[in-house]
């Protein structure tokens, strides 16, 4: 798990202690950011169910803020058991409607391996490239937002005009030039290529793709680049931004960047959106298992 300079895992304070800010030993007077720890689990079909109760909350939260549209984007998150193959949304179903029981399951040859629901051709030719590519790539998200198409078509990268916006400094890679739906291994091999290490990808005249080590992060920080692609475009239409310096922006990058951030700021949504739809929590036994 990735941590920042000022970052720290939460731990419980012992019977009678209380809690009390972290100090950074090397910037006097700097205080320490305490996050608590994601999930571990003790067995992979525990950890399954787990990856699909997050997947579908992510569906979920995508369409209630308006990120979803039509048949366009795909979620997806590898199977703790098989690496090789990923859950994902069956082509042409709601987002605001994803159960776990509708998630298929693929392999990086295109067969869907548990599920009976079609695959959108998109979905397997970018998803399977990005995860072959990037073993660290637990989860990827790519849908047709509507400040991430717009912003898409200025094809240039998020500038580091704000705290939030420095999650993505140095961070994040533009796919040059739009040819068509994607449908061709090449085009999403290419993808994966200029995607590289970077934790999120502008696709030129197309949306935002995001990667990370668990959905919640990867979900957070499509959430994140649509905003920030937001408030670039209001701030560049009122006048010209002044930019954080990039030494600042590195740092902040640190912080407000760094995974467990990422998995954190989750978090608030994935409570909201539990609390007003419980059903996303109705996980059987067999949620967990899988026989190939």
């Amino acid at each position: 798990m990735q941590q920042g300079n000022n970052i720290s895992f939460f731990q419980e304070p012992a019977e009678g202690d209380k809690i009390a800010f972290a100090k950074d030993a090397s910037h006097p007077g700097r205080f320490v950011f305490t996050m608590p720890r994601p999930p571990t689990f003790t067995s992979v079909e525990d950890e399954r169910r787990h990856r699909k109760q997050r997947l579908v909350a992510a569906f979920r939260i995508f369409s209630k803020l308006g990120l979803d549209e039509g048949i366009a984007g795909h979620l997806t998150c590898r199977d703790p058991e098989h690496p090789e193959l990923f859950w994902v949304n069956p082509f042409g179903k709601s987002f605001s409607c994803m159960t776990a029981k509708d998630l298929i399951l693929v392999n990086h040859e295109g067969t869907v391996v548990q599920g009976k629901s079609p695959l959108n051709a998109a979905a397997f030719v970018i998803h399977s490239k990005i995860h072959a590519a990037r073993p660290d790539a637990v989860a990827a998200c790519h849908s047709h937002s509507l400040h991430g198409k717009a912003f898409s078509s200025l094809a240039k990268p998020i500038l580091p005009i704000t705290q939030d916006a420095c999650m993505f400094y140095k961070d994040h890679a533009l796919f040059p030039g739009f040819n068509g739906v994607v449908a061709d291994e090449e085009e999403g091999e290419r993808m994966a290529q200029v995607l590289a290490g970077n934790k999120a990808l502008i696709l030129q005249n197309h949306g935002l793709l995001t990667v990370g080590g668990s959905i919640d992060e990867a979900a957070f920080w499509f959430i994140a680049l649509d905003r920030s692609c937001q408030t670039q475009l209001l701030a560049e239409s009122a006048g010209t931004p002044v930019c954080i310096s990039d030494e600042v922006a590195a740092e902040s990058h640190g912080t407000v960047g760094s995974a467990l951030s990422g998995w954190f700021n989750f978090q608030p949504y994935y409570e909201q959106i539990v609390n007003e739809q419980p059903d996303i929590l109705d996980m059987s036994d067999e949620d967990g298992k899988l026989v190939l």
